[in-house]
């Protein structure tokens, strides 16, 4: 009766589901190798299209920086990733962090003429009122799970409406990013509360003639909206981060001057850069419809050392 008894325990154990701890499952990421990743994610019922491009040299066991670029109105993320046109490519794989370039709203399948809903700016992004925030979320997010993330070194920068978005992402997502760069964009944001400091760069050209420096829309954008402008965008930044009102001239060059706004919280900084000439371009580099930027100042490297060298 004893055995029987116990090889009926002995059945009913067996049958039993293992207590024991799993084995955690081997770590996959399709991030893991150098080059460039093209992806996408479904946000707000709409297939947003990025790519990742990881630097040579990349050691997944190893916290990143992290940039995200953001491509003008009317462009795509094949523009953003165009070095003739921004060189972010070149820039990462110098300085050793990985670059984002996610695509905006589009009506079209391709992605292509995507805009972002930076606030009073632009397209259909902002007349739809795309949650373009909580798509960069979603996508930082999914970013986490994919690699390991240095979270002091989480950027954002623009070009033109992509600047615009990299100011609405300072008001909105401090909690990320602890620096932004806007090249020809303005703050249009419809209201900003950062929760922290956030310190900025703002390069614009004086003779830009779409987002126009003192204010307002020219001619080739004028059913946009009146852009905030330029002295305005930096005194607000100032005035949010509690720099000191007067800059210090940090670069004097032939056609190009840079001014820093320091004693900051949390030793951030407001710098200006204003170029004489470029239009409504990237300095430094090839526009995307022809014609090219000022050569006074490139804006890349301007940007990468705000960035990585303060």
């Amino acid at each position: 009766m004893t055995s029987r008894l116990a090889l009926i325990a002995l059945i009913a154990t067996l049958a039993l589901p293992s207590l024991a701890p799993a084995a955690p499952a081997a770590a996959t990421s399709v991030l893991a190798q150098p080059g460039d990743h093209n992806l996408s994610l479904v946000w707000q019922g709409e297939t947003r299209r990025y790519r990742v491009h990881v630097p040579p040299g990349f050691q997944a066991g190893q916290p990143s920086a992290v940039v995200y670029f953001f491509h003008g109105g009317g462009g795509n993320l094949e523009h953003a990733a165009n070095e003739a046109f921004y060189g972010q490519i070149g820039e990462s794989d110098r300085r050793g962090h990985i670059v984002v370039f996610p695509n905006g709203h589009s009506r079209l399948r391709s992605g292509k003429l995507a805009t972002w809903n930076a606030g009073h700016c632009c397209g259909s992004a902002r007349d739809k009122q795309v949650d373009d925030v909580g798509f960069v979320r979603a996508l930082h997010a999914e970013l986490q799970r994919q690699v390991r993330v240095d979270p002091a070194r989480v950027f954002a920068a623009g070009m033109s409406n992509g600047g615009m978005m990299a100011y609405r992402l300072a008001c909105e997502m401090s909690d990320v990013f602890s620096a932004i760069v806007a090249v020809a964009g303005t703050d249009n944001t419809r209201s900003c509360q950062p929760g922290r400091a956030v310190s900025v760069l703002h390069i614009h050209a004086k003779d830009d003639e779409r987002v126009l420096f003192n204010g307002g829309a020219g001619q080739a954008s004028r059913h946009v909206t009146d852009f905030t402008s330029v002295p305005d965008t930096v005194s607000k930044w100032t005035r949010l981060n509690g720099c000191q009102a007067t800059g210090q001239v940090v670069l004097d060059a032939a056609g190009a001057r840079c001014v820093a706004h320091t004693g900051c919280r949390d030793g951030k900084q407001v710098q200006l850069c204003v170029t004489d000439t470029g239009g409504h371009a990237w300095p430094g580099g090839s526009k995307v419809r022809g014609g090219a930027g000022s050569p006074a100042l490139s804006a890349t490297e301007r940007m990468g050392a705000f960035f990585f060298e303060r």
